[in-house]
């Protein structure tokens, strides 16, 4: 990439929101662990370093530290939160615990805009989350840009070095005129010129995977969700027919999924699309097994048999083409030794083993959802499919408590079409992150048509959330869930009662298994 802004990462919750605030600016960001040697950051010629906010207290034992080098390396640099007070003690300052913690909005007062606050109002509001606060500033030429009611020293700089920090988070929402302050940190600081957009990605890709792939075939677990669908399309124009598209019918997938991916690219794409209808095989493995993580190992485990054997049929084929994603890779960082800070991985085709001697080639993986998305408009993908909502790997098997049949699948699969059929029509699709059936193995008393029945329950879950990370249940229209669970009793036979789930995330998930 031309021009690069990096994000030195120190365990904040905010750290994926910074970079995609800095790609909205079209400069292209990168995340890399606090700990990252000032050399190896240099190799990268960044334009700029943001330093992330972090749970941290600067003074605290374990607190996370970058190299003090990079504050010598003569890049534009700003602290953001922890960042700023990191930068404050790391150059001789001194950090305090304040009066009281400062969470929520508040009023920075704008003393000196220099080129940071250019554009922006001399009173702006802007959201604090901090414990700690700048007690006694270096020696050395830093001035104080900004204050708030219980920060003196809200925005400082130091130009004899080019640093800037920020007590506030301006890559949230809360922060009204947040996207100008980064972006006159990106463009009028670090002078970088914002050429960074999907059309630009879309020729770079191109290159690189054909110079990558050669003469090679690349082989492809289409799944029809929004990544995989992406990522075949632009391999696909890449390299054409090298491209090997395996599309397994699992038997846990949506009312005519299967039909609508073998169209749209085995005829509307004119990919070479593999068919497996494996949906005997999973159905007969998953046969009487209810509880939900031995369903989704059975599903994983036989999809990669299936894969296998389905990909060894290819002649040529060194790589392994996969709809991975910039925030499936971005290492997690540890913080006060907490064991669970791994590196995260994900595999559309189900993780497969190491003696699959592919290549990887994941095209997609510097891009966040959001961009994912655009790159596929870009490349020809109807918006059914680009903004299709996610759709778990093990497929209805997790929306089906207890074990599954061929009959209950069908009843949650009419079920489901309904309940996003309706969606859509209310114009709420692309506006909600999911919405879908579950079927309930409980059975309740009704009365239809004078006479008793004793019928399934299907139960409605609408979440809205910005990264799954946590979501809250979407208050959907009365009438509108009147109208789903009219067309649900009255069209799906084995059902007499709906209920809608009203948990968030925390405590519940969004899916129920």
């Amino acid at each position: 990439m031309s021009e690069t802004i990096i994000v030195l990462d120190f365990g904040s919750q905010y750290s994926q929101l910074i970079a995609r605030r800095i790609r909205e600016c079209r400069v292209y960001s990168r995340i890399m662990p606090f700990n990252t040697p000032a050399e190896t950051i240099r190799a990268e010629r960044p334009q700029g370093i943001i330093l992330s906010g972090g749970p941290s207290s600067v003074y605290a034992e374990n607190a996370p530290k970058c190299d003090p080098a990079i504050f010598e390396l003569g890049i534009p640099i700003l602290g953001i939160c922890y960042g700023l007070q990191l930068m404050i003690q790391t150059l001789g300052g001194e950090i305090a615990r304040g009066r009281a913690r400062e969470y929520g909005k508040a009023i920075l007062e704008i003393a000196e805009p220099g080129e940071l606050f250019v554009g922006v109002s001399p009173k702006t509001q802007v959201w604090m989350s901090h414990g700690d606060k700048v007690a006694r500033m270096p020696e050395g030429g830093f001035r104080v840009l900004g204050s708030s009611g219980n920060t003196e020293f809200c925005a400082v700089h130091m130009p004899e070095r080019n640093l800037y920090g920020i007590q506030f988070h301006p890559e949230v929402v809360h922060t009204p005129e947040g996207k100008s302050i980064i972006g006159n940190f990106c463009r009028r600081i670090c002078g970088c010129a914002g050429d960074w957009t999907m059309e630009s990605f879309i020729e770079q890709q191109l290159r690189e995977i054909r110079a990558t792939v050669g003469k090679s075939n690349v082989i492809l677990g289409l799944s029809g969700g929004v990544d995989s669908s992406v990522a075949a399309a632009l391999i696909h124009k890449a390299i054409g027919k090298q491209l090997n598209c395996i599309f397994v019918n699992n038997g846990v997938l949506r009312k005519n999924e299967a039909e609508r991916v073998r169209e749209l690219f085995g005829r509307n794409f004119d990919m070479k699309l593999i068919y497996v209808d494996a949906t005997d095989r999973f159905l007969s493995k998953l046969a009487g097994v209810d509880e939900p993580e031995k369903k989704r190992k059975i599903i994983g485990n036989e999809f990669v048999t299936v894969f296998d054997e389905a990909s060894a049929k290819i002649e040529n084929a060194e790589f392994l083409a996969q709809g991975t994603t910039y925030p499936d890779v971005i290492e997690s960082v540890p913080i006060d030794g907490n064991p669970a800070a791994m590196i995260k991985s994900h595999h559309n085709v189900g993780g497969l083993p190491e003696e699959m001697k592919f290549k990887l080639l994941e095209p997609l993986s510097r891009l966040f959802k959001d961009e994912v998305r655009e790159v596929g408009r870009q490349l020809g993908l109807p918006e059914d499919v680009v903004m299709r909502q996610p759709f778990p790997g093990p497929g209805l098997a997790v929306r089906h408590l207890g074990a599954v049949t061929r009959e209950t699948l069908d009843i949650l699969r009419d079920a489901d079409e309904i309940v996003v059929d309706e969606i859509k029509k209310a114009g709420l699709y692309y506006s909600i992150w999911q919405t879908f059936a579950v079927f309930l193995p409980v059975r309740t008393v009704g009365v239809m048509g004078d006479e008793r029945t004793y019928d399934y329950v299907i139960a409605l879950r609408a979440v809205e959330s910005s990264d799954g990370m946590t979501a809250d249940w979407v208050q959907l229209p009365y009438d509108l869930l009147g109208r789903i669970s009219s067309r649900i009793i009255n069209e799906v036979n084995g059902v007499n009662r709906v209920v809608y789930d009203i948990t968030s995330k925390p405590p519940g998930t969004i899916e129920w298994e």
